[in-house]
């Protein structure tokens, strides 16, 4: 059972309930099958934006330069949501938690589709990403249900159900744009939100909490975590850039392939499929780090993205697009599988966290990213884009190899 106290010298509480000593409920198939599903639609919310970005500014035409914003909003809201709200699920019941996001997640929907005006868009965008949190509450749920023998399949199962939520949800938020709307889109995922939300209320098993200490003591051992280990600290800062430069791409590839190519949302939408094929790189990633080292394909990782950025500049044809697309998401699978692999062997006991805390700053840097991306595409355009992404790669290789040579890093495996 997992402690909210990190070994000394963190001193958070660990004072839990008499209920906790009741055997934990097997998780199935079928189960688990739901939680992936569940899980992709809940992170597929702060991606349908992107792909409908052209879209939403002919809305807005007096406000294009906020309207730009809005995948940062998201991503901000999302990482916000990791920080503070993913702890809760050591201290309330996780089921009546993950049901509780999933109606947040409903209504901050709504509340986006029924936007008036820019600034409306923005702050619901925020309450989206928040509430879509909810996907790295049944991540870790699932873990715990499963047998010690078939965690591993647990986890790879739902995982994947993340990422094709990922990839699918922007190829289905940018056919929906096209022929119905940008707000039909969030109506759409309201209406997911909600049937999600009731098929795990009754599906979910409950839960006792781990922990009955307070919020803030919860908020504090996520500071202790990040003062006592360095290679979180390490891998947080490399997977941030690593999604700057990832956010970069997908915030401006509808502008770009509007203003060029003259290419509508639904195509925009298809190249998350395309991104598909990054997908392909995972388990080929996690095999290489089992042999050479998880160090080793972080670092490899960020000069294929260093990589994806030179196509993406040197050759303006669609081809070219497409091949940066799959180099780049080849890259951003392989750094993250790695820095999980890195910071779960960390501290077993506090998985959870250590989770919020290398994805919180994950999408701290997406949102850093999207922001100079949107800023950038605006004054400079494309090549000012493929400039940006390309200084976030590389500040990623830097801090990898800063990070190697660093005593305290314990990074023992070589190139």
């Amino acid at each position: 059972m997992e402690n909210l106290s990190v070994p000394e010298p963190t001193t958070c509480d660990d004072r839990q309930p008499a209920a906790n000593h009741s055997p934990a409920p097997s998780i199935g198939l079928g189960l688990t099958l739901i939680m992936a599903i569940a899980c992709g639609m809940a992170v597929a919310n702060i991606y349908y934006n992107q792909p409908m970005l052209g879209i939403i500014e002919k809305t807005f035409p007096l406000q294009r330069s906020l309207t730009g914003f809005v995948p940062t909003a998201t991503q901000l809201g999302y990482a916000i949501g990791l920080l503070l709200l993913v702890p809760l699920g050591d201290r309330i019941e996780r089921r009546l938690l993950i049901v509780i996001q999933f109606a947040a997640l409903a209504l901050s929907l709504g509340a986006t589709a029924l936007a008036p005006d820019a600034w409306s868009l923005v702050a619901a965008s925020a309450l989206v990403g928040v509430s879509a949190s909810v996907a790295q509450q049944i991540l870790p749920f699932a873990a715990a249900l499963a047998s010690p023998d078939r965690r591993g399949a647990t986890i790879g199962i739902v995982m994947s159900g993340l990422l094709c939520g990922i990839l699918f949800g922007r190829a289905l938020a940018g056919a929906v744009a096209v022929h119905f709307g940008w707000r039909a889109m969030f109506w759409l995922g309201a209406l997911l939100a909600i049937i999600a939300g009731a098929v795990l209320a009754v599906a979910l098993p409950k839960s006792p909490p781990k922990t009955q200490a307070s919020y803030g003591e919860l908020l504090g051992s996520l500071v202790a975590l990040w003062r006592e280990e360095p290679q979180l600290r390490n891998a947080t800062l490399i997977q941030a850039c690593v999604f700057g430069s990832f956010s970069a791409l997908w915030t401006t590839l509808a502008l770009q392939l509007d203003s060029r190519f003259h290419f509508g949302a639904d195509v925009a939408g298809l190249f998350g499929i395309i991104g598909a094929v990054g997908v392909l790189f995972a388990p080929i990633a996690g095999r290489i780090a089992d042999r050479r080292g998880p160090h080793f394909v972080i670092g490899l990782a960020s000069i294929i993205m260093i990589a994806s950025w030179l196509v993406f500049a040197a050759w303006s044809a669609v081809i070219g697009l497409v091949a940066g697309v799959i180099l780049l998401d080849f890259g951003a699978q392989g750094s993250q599988v790695s820095n999980q692999h890195v910071i779960q062997a960390l501290r077993p006991e506090a998985r959870n966290r250590l989770n919020a805390i290398l994805m919180g700053g994950m999408f701290l840097g997406g949102a850093l990213g999207s922001a100079a991306a949107s800023f950038a595409w605006s004054t400079s355009g494309w090549l000012a884009v493929c400039s940006l992404g390309l200084v976030f790669a590389a500040f990623a290789l830097c801090v990898h190899a800063r990070g190697r040579k660093t005593p305290t890093g314990h990074f023992t495996d070589s190139w």
